[in-house]
C-alpha cells in the first residue's frame, strides 16, 4: 500500500509552475472545455471582492481560462452580495436556487446547489475567506483537468500558518486535518494518505464525477467527496498541484470541534452507513457558575448525486 501511495506521489503530485497559463489556454482550446469557478460565501465581504477581481482580471481578462464566476451567498448579513457583484462575479442566493427543496445550513449544501447554476465542464471550489488570493490557486489546479484526461479531480496543496510570521505557528495550521481526517484516512482509506490538504477547500473536478457523487451538506463534505471519488473512479484519476501559501480566517477551538464531529460523522457514514446513535457534540464554556454545557447538532444529511435531481437532468439536456 505505502508503494502504491508513493508510486501515485510521483505521478499525480505537481506544482502550479509545471502547467503554465499558455499551455493551459491551448489545451482548453484544444479540447473545448469550458471552466466554472464557484465560490461559496458566508459574510465575506472582507475579503471575496479581492478573490473575485483577481480572478477576473488575471484568467478572464487577460486569459481567457474560466468561463464563468459565480459566488453563491449562502445567507450573508453583510455585504458579500454587493461587495461579489460589484467586483465582477455573478451572484447568486442559494434559497433561490432548486426552490422547492428547503435549504439546509452548511457549505456542502452550497456547493451541491452550485451545480444547478453552473454549466462549466469542469468546475472549480476556491473559499471565499481567503487573504492575499493568487490566481494560481485556481490555474493550479485547474490545469491538470485540460492536459490530461486521465485526471478528474485535483486538490490544492499549500502551505497553511496559522499566525503572521515565523515561529512554531508557522507551520500549525490546519489543524482539524492533523488531528481528525489525516489519521481517519491513514487507518481506513490509506490509498487517499498522500494528500497533503484532504480537506482544504480548494479543488477542481470534472462535472461529470461531480454529479455522480453525494454531497454531504455540513464540514464533511471534501473528505466525503474524495473517498467515494477514490471508490468511484479510482486513485489514479485524483490528483494535487502545490499552489504556495494559504492565508485565511482561523476558526475557534469550538468551531474546530464541531467541525471534527462532522467530519467524524462523514467517515463513519462511509465506514458502515449505519445509524448513528447521537448526531451530537456537547461542548463547554466557562460562565458565572461554572462551566455550562453548549450542545450542537452534528448534521447528518447528505444530498443525492445530482444527476437524480429531475431539474438538473432537464436543464442539462436542454
Amino acid at each position: 500500500m505505502l508503494e502504491e501511495v508513493e508510486h501515485w506521489l510521483t505521478r499525480r503530485s505537481w506544482s502550479v509552475g509545471e502547467r503554465p497559463l499558455d499551455r493551459l489556454l491551448v489545451a482548453k482550446a484544444t479540447r473545448g472545455t469550458t471552466v466554472s469557478v464557484v465560490l461559496p460565501a458566508l459574510d465575506e465581504e472582507a475579503t471575496v471582492g479581492a478573490i473575485v477581481s483577481v480572478i477576473r482580471r488575471e484568467l478572464m481578462e487577460k486569459a481567457p481560462l474560466v468561463d464563468e464566476l459565480v459566488v453563491v451567498d449562502s445567507g450573508s448579513t453583510d455585504r458579500t452580495s454587493e461587495v461579489a457583484e460589484a467586483a465582477g462575479a455573478r451572484v447568486v442566493h442559494r434559497d433561490a436556487i432548486l426552490p422547492r427543496l428547503p435549504a439546509l445550513p452548511g457549505k456542502g449544501e452550497v456547493l451541491w446547489r452550485s451545480l444547478l447554476v453552473t454549466s462549466g465542464d469542469v468546475v472549480c471550489f476556491v473559499d471565499a475567506d481567503l487573504r492575499e488570493f493568487s490566481a494560481d490557486f485556481v490555474s493550479g489546479i485547474v490545469g491538470p483537468l485540460l492536459t490530461d484526461p486521465g485526471v478528474q479531480f485535483v486538490k490544492a496543496m499549500y502551505d497553511r500558518p496559522l499566525g503572521s510570521g515565523g515561529g512554531p505557528a508557522a507551520a500549525q495550521g490546519g489543524r482539524v486535518t492533523e488531528l481528525v481526517a489525516r489519521p481517519l484516512l491513514n487507518l481506513h482509506w490509506p490509498l487517499l494518505a498522500g494528500f497533503v490538504q484532504p480537506l482544504g477547500g480548494e479543488y477542481a473536478v470534472r462535472r461529470q464525477l461531480l454529479e455522480r457523487l453525494p454531497f454531504p451538506v455540513g464540514y464533511g463534505v471534501e473528505l466525503g467527496l474524495l473517498v467515494d471519488a477514490l471508490h468511484l473512479v479510482g486513485l489514479d484519476a485524483l490528483a494535487q498541484v502545490d499552489v504556495g501559501v494559504r492565508l485565511h480566517r482561523h476558526q475557534d477551538d469550538r468551531a474546530l470541534g464541531r467541525m471534527a464531529a462532522a467530519i467524524y460523522r462523514t467517515a463513519q457514514q462511509r465506514l458502515s452507513r449505519a445509524h448513528l446513535v447521537r448526531p451530537a457534540l456537547t461542548q463547554f464554556e466557562r460562565g458565572a457558575g461554572g462551566f455550562e454545557p453548549r450542545t450542537h447538532a452534528v448534521d447528518t444529511e447528505e444530498r443525492p448525486p445530482m444527476r437524480e435531481i429531475e431539474e438538473y437532468t432537464t436543464g442539462r439536456a436542454a
